[in-house]
């Protein structure tokens, strides 16, 4: 830096020097020659201080005014080489206009204030006692500029609360207009920013990292926050910060990845999902995550459990999962479920080392206590917080992560934490594959039913998006699909009940999500499996045109050829009386919801054509009303699909041949 700006400074400062001997030798306008002579050596003098402060000196407004300052001088030495003309011939010929001296003379003030506020806003802040620096008189046509100059510059040289202030002041430019937020990229503003928040108070973290979040409004921008390293500080903020400043981190995190998706797998190569989900898993669930490091001998059921998911599909389930129902019978609570059985087991454990607790000095006894603090799981029952559970269910820690002294965090702040870090995951998931596959191979499904369940608006809504996104990308993937969302899987189980729970409501803001997600997973659902046909054929009848469009085409997810299912689910479909609320959307749905609701009746007419029920429903009138509307045949799905319903349909249900019903 130091030698850049020395070898920015060079040029003006030869010229400066060479306007000063030339004003010396004037044969005419020797007075305006003299006081630009002055000028000049006044800015000579702030050009020489400039360069042996070179080390201090911000680049970008260095750049800017050296640049115009150069020009300037440039001009003097033009004027005053003309006023060397000796001879009565050359000075006939040179004409000088009186008005230029004046023009060059106001430039040189200009040049003189510009540095002069170059060297103000560069310097130390124990060395300005807190001046107003005002503006420079580049700042003229853009005020803005000058106002980001210094707030950058304060970020370079600053105390860490006059760095905070600053990054707060970035906060709010950048969020009143995306321009700003472009300038501050551009005048280097974001490395500064990053150093602040490795190495800032909490709240100038804070700040920091808010400032980052609002700076990536755009693709380009984001390229160039991740360009800058902004993958690496926040993984390790995440690690080891301040859960406040977590909790901002994460925000931030959650707008880079979704104004700029290729940056999901930067911070994936940096453990950001890792972090993440451990944040997730705090105080949700227990021993969650595939990180974890504990001996088989100390293990909960929990973990037993969770440990059966990771089995390849060659090897022999544990008969856990066997005893798992796979069919229509009530939905079984997962997470509940674990929480009794290690309930019983830590009594059951309690009695048996009752001797060893007793034999404990109450120094030992005070420092087991201390080791292994108590958790407040959300879903533990009251009477099952006692001392022999602290002693025989450690708090078992990740490998790489620090959770020092987050349980003594206020629940507000935990909260939110959970919220932005499902947040995160959300925007991080979107259409990458690796990121999800990462993300289900850790607890993070058990810990989104929990919350689903169990969390706060804001957190269950954000998690009702993940894994919406999750499944979307593993109805594309057929890898992810079989690994994560197996039926035997318990995580994946305690989603699809709580997914359902949520649709069965049918009144809650998840509704659309949750109706996503579990279309999504229409291909992982056993043909003995048809719970979710029932509350997605509800929605069909009176409700708003949304819903009515996405449980549409949730359902032809299930009935659609490609699911190897579609037959079963097609007849689950004509059971619950889905025939009836198609035909009247068909018929007097709008276009968004017309489009879904023939593909889906074409469906089950070529699954179902022998249907007792679809005769009654004269869904072959249906079918050959549709045909005759233009709009609905623009569309290539139905074009190729409503002919081949039609002509099959017929087949079993001309007037001749059903006139037996």
């Amino acid at each position: 830096m130091t030698d850049i700006v020395k070898e920015i400074l060079a040029r003006p400062i030869q010229l400066a020097d060479q306007v000063t001997k030339s004003a010396d030798e004037a044969q005419s306008f020797k007075q305006d020659c003299l006081e630009l002579k002055a000028k000049t050596e006044k800015l000579a003098g702030l050009l020489r201080q400039a360069a042996r402060a070179s080390n201090d000196l911000y680049e970008r407004p260095t750049r800017r005014i050296i640049d115009d300052t150069e020009q300037v001088l440039d001009k003097a030495l033009t004027l005053v080489i003309k006023c060397r003309a000796s001879g009565i011939m050359k000075r006939m010929f040179t004409i000088i206009p009186a008005a230029a001296f004046r023009k060059i003379s106001m430039q040189l003030e200009n040049s003189i204030g510009d540095v002069s506020w170059l060297l103000r806003v560069s310097a130390p802040a124990d060395d300005r006692d807190d001046e107003y620096l005002g503006l420079p008189p580049i700042a003229a046509n853009e005020p803005i500029l000058c106002l980001i100059w210094e707030q950058i510059a304060i970020l370079y040289t600053g105390s860490l609360e006059d760095r905070s202030d600053a990054a707060a002041s970035l906060v709010s430019l950048a969020r009143d207009n995306d321009r700003y937020g472009k300038l501050i990229i551009e005048e280097g503003g974001v490395a500064p920013l990053l150093k602040l928040a490795k190495e800032g108070k909490m709240e100038g973290q804070e700040n920091a990292a808010r400032a980052v979040g609002l700076l990536g409004r755009d693709p380009e921008s984001v390229e160039q926050i991740v360009n800058a390293g902004v993958c690496t500080v926040f993984a390790k903020i995440l690690k080891e910060g301040h859960m406040k400043v977590q909790v901002v981190v994460a925000w931030a995190v959650s707008e880079l990845a979704a104004h700029h998706p290729k940056c999901q797998d930067h911070f994936a190569q940096n453990n950001t999902i890792r972090f993440l989900v451990s944040h997730l898993a705090f105080e949700t669930v227990q021993e969650h995550s595939k990180y974890a490091i504990a001996s088989k001998h100390k293990m909960s059921i929990h973990s037993v459990l969770m440990a059966s998911n990771d089995t390849s599909p060659n090897e022999d389930e544990p008969a856990t999962k066997n005893q798992l129902p796979m069919d229509n019978t009530t939905p079984i609570q997962m997470h509940n479920v674990v929480t009794n059985t290690m309930a019983m087991r830590s009594q059951t454990l309690s009695n048996k080392k009752t001797a060893q607790t007793q034999t404990q000095t109450p120094t030992q006894t005070q420092n087991l206590s201390a080791n292994h603090p108590n958790t407040n799981h959300p879903n533990h029952a009251k009477g099952n917080h006692n001392t022999p559970k602290q002693q025989h269910h450690p708090h078992v820690s990740l490998a790489g992560t620090s959770i020092k002294g987050r349980e003594f965090e206020d629940p507000a702040t935990k909260a939110q934490m959970k919220a932005m870090a499902a947040r995160a995951l959300w925007q991080l998931a979107k259409g990458n594959v690796t990121v999800c596959r990462t993300i289900t191979e850790s607890r993070a499904l058990l810990c989104f039913a929990v919350l689903l369940e169990k969390g706060h608006d804001e957190v269950q809504s954000y998690s009702a998006m993940a894994l919406m996104e999750i499944t979307a990308v593993a109805e594309q993937n057929s890898d992810l699909r079989r690994s994560s969302f197996k039926p035997t899987s318990p995580a994946a189980r305690a989603v699809v009940d709580q997914l359902l729970k949520l649709v069965e409501k049918a009144d809650s803001d998840l509704l659309i999500p949750c109706i996503q997600a579990i279309g999504n997973l229409a291909r992982t659902f056993r043909a003995t499996e048809t719970r979710m046909i029932g509350p997605l054929v509800k929605l069909l009848d009176e409700k708003g045109p949304e819903v009515t469009m996405e449980a549409a085409i949730a359902l032809n997810k299930f009935a659609s050829p490609e699911n190897f299912l579609c037959v079963n689910h097609s007849k689950a479909i004509i059971t619950e009386g889905g025939a009836k609320h198609l035909i009247q959307l068909v018929y007097f749905g709008e276009q968004v919801i017309q489009t879904p609701s023939l593909i889906l009746l074409c469906y089950i007419s070529l699954h179902c054509p022998d249907s007792e029920v679809l005769a009654n429903e004269e869904v072959l009138i249906v079918l050959e009303w549709s045909t005759k509307q233009a709009h609905l045949l623009q569309e290539p799905e139905i074009e190729s699909l409503l002919p081949e319903a039609k002509s099959r349909l017929e087949l079993y249900q001309s007037r001749g041949s059903r006139g037996f019903y």
